[in-house]
């Protein structure tokens, strides 16, 4: 086994670039290492330092590998039955998290204890921090890292970003709440405490426009932190004519004296809109 997190960078890397090298019970064991420290939290797929986050971009890389080295399995939980290379998170119980059936959370992906996980979806990679809540039919896409004291209202959908391995994955930063079927993709950050309205739509290409000054101030890949964010419209000109593209309208920031744990909507009423 490798010891290091050094010698298993460089075998999972060297294998990436030439898949041959999983011929060798030595890169296949560093793959799966790599994978069960992901799985235990010991790793992650980025991380937040002072300049801003980094990606991981070798831990992605061993997340394609393993599913190249894993083979299909028939995995049976009560009456449901499965079919897929990649097993159940498991030890929830000892983790101190709350999984409501049919939630799913799968192998390689980490949740810290207090999370819950209602009937939604943790894929691998993904990571979710203590006290959120992943509400029904919430979807956490591969890699997608989720901060603490979250939460992600019904349906809300993080994307996935697994490829290629140096793109940056969805974030969504501690204390945000993301409101019903609300959706970000393409690496899109959430910054702390920011709040999306229900329906807010965000890819890498979204204009996401402050309207709180006298002037519009627009941000793309981004949503400032506290930023209450609702969905929005604007005219854009294409050759057969004028036409309303989505976009997203900043309308204010959360109030000192909106408390961390005050709800979505009590947050959005601070500013009139509608819920």
């Amino acid at each position: 086994m490798a010891t290091s997190l050094e010698e298993l960078s460089q075998r999972v890397s060297a294998a990436f670039a030439d898949r041959a090298k999983l011929k060798d019970a030595d890169t296949v064991a560093a793959v799966r290492e790599t994978l069960a420290r992901l799985d235990a939290g010991e790793l992650r797929v980025a991380e937040k330092g002072p300049e801003g986050w980094r990606v991981n971009a070798w831990v992605k890389e061993a997340i394609l590998l393993f599913f190249a080295v894993s083979e299909m399995q028939v995995m049976e939980v009560g009456p449901f039955e499965f079919h897929d290379k990649v097993p159940l998170k498991k030890g929830l119980d000892a983790a101190g998290v709350r999984v409501v059936p049919p939630g799913t959370v799968r192998y390689g992906a980490f949740v810290e204890r207090g999370a819950v996980v209602m009937p939604g979806y943790v894929n691998i990679g993904a990571r979710v921090g203590a006290g959120t809540m992943v509400d029904t039919w919430a979807t956490v896409g591969s890699c997608a890292q989720v901060g603490r004291h979250v939460h992600l209202s019904g349906g809300v959908g993080l994307g996935g970003v697994l490829e290629p391995p140096s793109a940056s994955p969805v974030i969504i930063e501690d204390g945000a709440f993301l409101g019903s079927r609300s959706i970000v993709v393409e690496g899109v950050v959430v910054e702390e405490e920011a709040v999306l309205g229900a329906n807010v739509v965000l890819t890498a290409s979204t204009q996401i426009i402050d309207v709180t000054g006298p002037q519009e101030v627009v941000h793309k890949g981004r949503v400032p932190a506290r930023s209450v964010v609702i969905p929005g419209m604007r005219e854009k000109q294409f050759p057969a004519g004028k036409y309303m593209v989505p976009c997203a309208l900043i309308i204010g920031q959360r109030k000192a004296s909106t408390d961390q744990k005050t709800s979505l909507n009590a947050a959005l009423r601070d500013f009139a809109v509608a819920v």
